[in-house]
This record gives structure tokens, C-alpha cells and sequence, in this order.
């Protein structure tokens, strides 16, 4: 993603080492081993070929020659175009390997298997927060912010290049069961939006990412080129994670939800064994996914349609990845998946301002790898964060107006029968209120952000109707 700084490539790279020289005058490099067994302890990974240890491990994704992030594994583009994955055992051997390549990716995350899923996630150690538009002034505060515990103070600053990943490691890693992943997730939106403020970004809106996605390898290239490593260096302490919520406001209201969601997570599996034992039973013991409904392809073409016609840079690849989730929710091919996410190669290209933030086909290919059945209940707050379109409630469920309209019909009528009323005789709608005028304006109460062209979609009228009564009442 380019960040607000504007420049050439040159002027970025000249950036990227008054970066580390500032960052050497003051914190203490660390290299990249070290870096990652202080937050994959020895004893964290299966052993190189043993088994029996019957541990998860870490999985690193390289896309060479391009920036971006993606969720979880370090993978590499062979000559084929696909993604290699590397399994990270617990000698960490294998990040030697991969400080040659041009962008590789981490998770501080270990995972069962070789797949990189919520599904999967064994353990989670360390909150890591990506910042763009970091220029020297923005640096300069980030770090005077964390010493004047404004913000909380990071284990590890890390020079990504054009941005900053700050590290914070726990003092103890988290289970990542999905009651602790939904709690994780709230805590890390609530902390992007202290930590990327005015004073250390240049970008206005933050940018929302989840607690699986995947950070550059320390030691491998930037988007700069590999001349222009990930260099980290050490500024904190490990972090207790409660400690996070006292630099939530509590005037807003999200350190009291995040407390009380905190409780909920709290459950032990055990008392949860006892208390839901159906459930133990279904989810646990016998591994079965939650149940979902299958939408219709609505979903999926309007959704389609928006990213084309309303994305931004900066949130192309989250667009894509969207519609890859929306595909599987959808029931929809994977070729006419890749057809349509292929199609907006061009255009999401064109929108590039500089060629650091050219718009690839290894963004793509990221992004589809969320065409997952383990995705399919991405919540709707965050697919609006993570694209930066609103989100409108269809109250229709995606179906065709004439049939939401029939069956609310028919159970009206069997309120009738049930009642003995007719609400047809006074006992319906307000006089008045099935005008053309009353459905704009009750549209526009459910959809304040809405634009004409949704409503059109939505409810069906004349477009020179809505016009009519877009500003009426």
C-alpha cells in the first residue's frame, strides 16, 4: 500500500536508512534469530522430524518483487505462480533461507498442520500493528508517545520500509480458541485506532488489519528491494495483555465492551465441557464447523460491483479478498471467481500514484486465498473496516423484492387468522406510508450513507423517483 509521503523510489530509500540511523541512535538492533526466538521460545515448535513432539509450528508466503500483506504463512512464488509454504520448526533454521528473498511473511502465530486458518491457530504471541505515512516527524513521535506512556510502549520497533510494525509480545502466549480470537480482534481494532493518530501517521484513516495477518520477515526485503531489509530493534518489554485496555478510552464505551468480552472469553474449556456439553460434543470431540446458510449470488454480484466502482488504494487487496469470501459464501466457482478478480487487474493498477504501489497479480493471488469455507462468517463490521465502504443492512436477506415481499405477506396473514384482523381494514401499515416518498425515507433511515444507486437496487423504484424524493421529509 503507498503511504501519504508521496516521492520517488529513491526518495523513499534515502528515507528508509535516516529511519535506521535515528532508531540505532537511540534503541539497540536486534537480529533477526534473535528477534524471533524472543517471541517463539525455544520449545514453542515441533523439533526438526520429531513427530512425537506433537506440536503446532510456525508457516511462513514470498511474493517476490512486491509489498503487501497476507494472513498467517510465509510463503514463495515459483516459476509455476504458486505459493510455496515453509514450515518454521523450532530450531528456526529456516529463516536463514528466507532472508534472500524479496517478501516473505511471517505471523507471530503457531499453527496445526500446514494451513494458515483461524481454524488452525494454535497460539498467538505477540499483537503487531502495521503503520504507513511514517515519515521522520511521525517516527520521531511514535517513539516519544510510547516513552511518555501515551501509547503503550512496543517490545520491538521494526523498519518495514516505507512504514513501521510495532511488536508487542506477551508474557504469555494466548490459546487461540475462537471466543479468544473475537476478543483478540476487537482488542487490536480498539488499539489501531489510539496508535495510528494524527501525530504518527500521515494517513488519516487507519487501516484496519486482523490478528492473523502476516508481517515481512525481519532480514528479508522490503518493498524497497532486498538492499533495504526489515530491520528491527528492541525498545520494551514483554506485554501482559490486560494491560492493553488502559490505553482505551473509557468514554467511548469500547474499554467496558472489551472488558465484558474479556469475561466471556475467560471460560475455561473445561467449565465449557460441563456447562455445554452438546456443543463440547459437536465442535470440539468431533471437529464439526458451525452451521451456515448458503446465500444467493446477489451477494456476491453486488459486492462486485462495488469494488469496481468504489474501491480506493489502499483497500484494493481487502476488496478482492472480500469478494473471494462472498465467492465461497455464494456458492460460486472458483474460475468465475479468478475470472472476475483477474478482470480488475487493469483498472486497480491504473489507480496506482506511484510504482511502489503497483497493483500485481501476486496481490491477487493473496488475496483469493481466502476462498475458504473457514471465512465464510467474516463479520460485516470488519469487511467495512478492512475496505473502507459502508456496509448497508439488507433486511431481505439478498432475495429478489417480489419474493421477500411475498412471504412477508403470507405471514401476515397467518397473523391475521391467528389475530382476526384484516390489515388490509386499518390494521396494516400507516395511511400513507406505502408511498413512493415513505419507502426513500425509510430507506434512508436503515441506510444513512447510502447512495441512490443502492436504494435503486434495493427496493426497486424508478430511479427518477428516488431522485424526486432523495431529499424530502
Amino acid at each position: 500500500m503507498l503511504d501519504a509521503l508521496g516521492g520517488t523510489v529513491l526518495e523513499y530509500q534515502a528515507l528508509y536508512m535516516e529511519k535506521n540511523a535515528h532508531l540505532e541512535q537511540f534503541l539497540e538492533q536486534v537480529e533477526p534469530f534473535e528477534f524471533y526466538r524472543e517471541i517463539f521460545p525455544e520449545g514453542s515448535f515441533e523439533r526438526q522430524g520429531h513427530y512425537e513432539d506433537n506440536k503446532p509450528n510456525g508457516i511462513a508466503v514470498s511474493l517476490p518483487g512486491k509489498g503487501g500483506s497476507v494472513s498467517g504463512i510465509a510463503l514463495e512464488i515459483e516459476g509455476d505462480g504458486k505459493a510455496k509454504r515453509y514450515i518454521i520448526t523450532d530450531d528456526l533454521l529456516k529463516l536463514d533461507d528466507l532472508r534472500e528473498t524479496d517478501f516473505t511473511i511471517l505471523s507471530p502465530i503457531s499453527y496445526w498442520g500446514g494451513k494458515r486458518s483461524g481454524k488452525m491457530a494454535r497460539f498467538l504471541y505477540a499483537l503487531v500493528f502495521d503503520i504507513d505515512g511514517v515519515g521522520m516527524p511521525q517516527l520521531r513521535d511514535v517513539l516519544h508517545q510510547m516513552n511518555k506512556d501515551i501509547l503503550p510502549k512496543a517490545t520491538f520497533v521494526v523498519n518495514s520500509g516505507t512504514g513501521l510494525h510495532l511488536y508487542y509480545v506477551l508474557s504469555e502466549p494466548v490459546p487461540m480458541y475462537p471466543h479468544n480470537q473475537h476478543y483478540l480482534k476487537e482488542l487490536k481494532y480498539s488499539l489501531t485506532r489510539q496508535i495510528w493518530n494524527r501525530f504518527t501517521s500521515s494517513i488519516k484513516k487507519p487501516q484496519m488489519q486482523g490478528i492473523l495477518q502476516g508481517f515481512r520477515v525481519v532480514g528479508s526485503g522490503t518493498k524497497l528491494g532486498k538492499g533495504y531489509p526489515v530491520v528491527a530493534y528492541r525498545l520494551g518489554d514483554r506485554v501482559e495483555l490486560d494491560d492493553f485496555l488502559e490505553y482505551i478510552p473509557a468514554s467511548n464505551g469500547e474499554r467496558q465492551k472489551l472488558q465484558g468480552i474479556l469475561r466471556k472469553s475467560s471460560m475455561p474449556l473445561a467449565e465449557a465441557k460441563e456447562k455445554y456439553p452438546d456443543w463440547y460434543e459437536r465442535r470440539i470431540v468431533n471437529g464439526e464447523r458451525r452451521g451456515r446458510w448458503t446465500v444467493k449470488r446477489d451477494l456476491y454480484d453486488w459486492w462486485l460491483r462495488r469494488i469496481r466502482d468504489e474501491i480506493r488504494v489502499g483497500h484494493r487487496y481487502h476488496g478482492i479478498m472480500t469478494l473471494a469470501i462472498y465467492a465461497k459464501k455464494c456458492s460460486i466457482e472458483e474460475d468465475e471467481l479468478r475470472q472476475d478478480a483477474y478482470s480488475l487487474l487493469l483498472p486497480y493498477d491504473e489507480m496506482s500514484i506511484e510504482d511502489i504501489n503497483r497493483f500485481t497479480r501476486d496481490d491477487i493471488e493473496a488475496a483469493l486465498s481466502m476462498f475458504n469455507e473457514d471465512y465464510v462468517t467474516f463479520p460485516r463490521d470488519d469487511i467495512a473496516r478492512l475496505s473502507g465502504l459502508t456496509m448497508p443492512v439488507n433486511k431481505r436477506n439478498w432475495r429478489k423484492r417480489e419474493v421477500h415481499l411475498q412471504g412477508a405477506r403470507a405471514i401476515q396473514e397467518i397473523n391475521d387468522r391467528a389475530n382476526g384482523t384484516d390489515w388490509r381494514n386499518g390494521n396494516g401499515r400507516p395511511v400513507g406510508s406505502g408511498t413512493a416518498q415513505e419507502e426513500v425515507y425509510q430507506w434512508r433511515k436503515q441506510h444513512p450513507e447510502g447512495r441512490k444507486a443502492d436504494c435503486h437496487r434495493d427496493t426497486g423504484l424508478d430511479p427518477k423517483t428516488i431522485r424526486k424524493w432523495w431529499e424530502k421529509k
